[in-house]
């Protein structure tokens, strides 16, 4: 109940690692018309950080324009967590043919909230949050997480959209059949779809530590370009994808310091075809780096060497969790700069294990994949060659995904020299 509820209510933040998204609709062959959506209900489930939590999500898709969303969550917990997050996705402005708005927020409150970092950040890498940090270097107290984002995307005129502005895919058993936008060469001008982003985003967490109540937070904007010359994004076969944000904040309203992060993502994809017992078979490589420049090193009168002017623990050059470095908690390293690369094999059987099985067919499982995985990177105190290429993090792992009514749910697991860690999440990781 609970991926269902996550997977309409949220797919946007999912399905893509990157901010900006190809704008498109989903016409199953299963459902030729293309139905709206509305949908209301209840979940429940075990959680560390929260503990037994319930809630309630409602999402509608599709009333007024075939490709906007709305939808909205409350929770509560045990253990006195509580929260709401809603939004409105893709929202295309009246007498504009190309622009798309975004907006989502959340307010909630969670007993043990982690954070791998260290008030007033030294320069040593051996700090929490280093590649060289102990996994046990993290504060965790109860506190507040609230957040909300504006998002203001052009899907430019070039390629694939020279005509329009939303592309159409149809599916058949959950696979491509025609709608292509990509794939066959590289040329912004002739092919894929180049989307430009502006993006506001703000922040507010605290810590309730026993000594003192910690908070800050953040109000950056993201200026973003992402070119998808991939034939389906949401399950890619063939093509690329590449992505070039810059991140700053600016220091006002709450902001204790003035950062900017710029980074660059790259994705790779090789149609092995398919073999008697499969029925696609696809090679996905993975490139992220990234570097904060107006990262600054000082020593104080006592001969400590002090960061500032950096983005905090949860922005910036981080991996770990759903995304990067997926055998590490959320955020288990952040520094200055990163590297990461990736591999995966996915692999989908001709066999649907819920193709006959009817009081499931509601999920609208078209297949599901196995994929295997490697990943490998370490972040650092400077961008530079000697160090990012040198004593890499590296975990492994096998991942269980599925196509459920146009989109993928993904059940991740991997391991490394610290621990294995499970994620059930929406979209491919890239």
């Amino acid at each position: 109940m609970l991926l269902l509820v996550f997977y309409v209510v949220f797919p946007n933040i999912c399905q893509a690692r990157s901010e900006a998204t190809v704008k498109y609709s989903t016409i199953r062959s299963e459902n030729p018309k293309g139905e709206k959506e509305f949908l209301i209900l209840p979940y429940a489930f075990p959680s560390d950080s929260m503990g037994t939590t319930g809630g309630v999500g409602a999402m509608t898709k599709g009333y007024g324009q075939e490709q906007l969303l709305f939808g909205a969550t409350i929770f509560g917990s045990e253990d006195e967590a509580a929260g709401i997050i809603a939004g409105i996705w893709d929202y295309k402005l009246p007498w504009v043919e190309r622009f798309y708005f975004s907006f989502m927020g959340s307010l909630g409150y969670y007993p043990r909230q982690r954070a791998y970092t260290m008030i007033g950040r030294t320069g040593s890498e051996s700090e929490a949050g280093g590649n060289d940090s102990h996994k046990e270097d993290y504060i965790e107290d109860s506190g507040q997480d609230n957040w909300f984002e504006y998002k203001l995307e052009y899907v430019l005129p070039i390629g694939s959209m020279r005509n329009k502005s939303i592309a159409e895919y149809h599916l058949k058993d959950g696979l491509l059949t025609s709608g292509a936008t990509g794939g066959d060469f590289w040329n912004p001008l002739e092919t894929g779809i180049t989307v430009l982003m502006i993006r506001q985003f703000n922040r507010y967490q605290s810590y309730e530590t026993d000594d003192e109540e910690l908070e800050g937070t953040i109000h950056p904007i993201e200026f973003g370009i992402l070119y998808d010359n991939t034939d389906y994004p949401t399950n890619p076969s063939k093509g690329s994808s590449q992505y070039f944000g810059i991140t700053h904040d600016n220091g006002w309203l709450e902001s204790e310091e003035k950062w900017t992060f710029i980074e660059f993502e790259a994705s790779k994809y090789f149609d092995l075809g398919e073999s008697s017992l499969a029925r696609q078979r696809i090679l996905s490589l993975n490139f992220w780096t990234g570097d904060s420049p107006t990262w600054e090193i000082t020593t104080n009168s006592s001969g400590e060497s002090l960061v500032s002017n950096n983005p905090p623990f949860l922005e910036g050059a981080r991996l770990g969790g759903f995304y990067r470095m997926r055998a590490y908690p959320n955020n288990r390293f952040n520094d200055r700069s990163v590297i990461y690369t990736t591999a995966e094999y996915r692999y989908t059987p001709k066999w649907n294990p819920i193709a006959d099985i009817s009081w499931l067919h509601f999920l609208k499982m078209d297949w599901f994949q196995v994929v295997g995985f490697i990943e490998g990177g370490r972040v650092a105190n400077e961008y530079s060659f000697s160090k990012l290429f040198s004593d890499w993090k590296v975990d492994i792992g096998i991942g269980l995904r599925a196509m459920v009514a146009g989109g993928v749910l993904r059940f991740d697991i991997a391991t490394c020299d610290e621990t294995t860690t499970g994620w059930v999440m929406f979209g491919h990781p890239f």
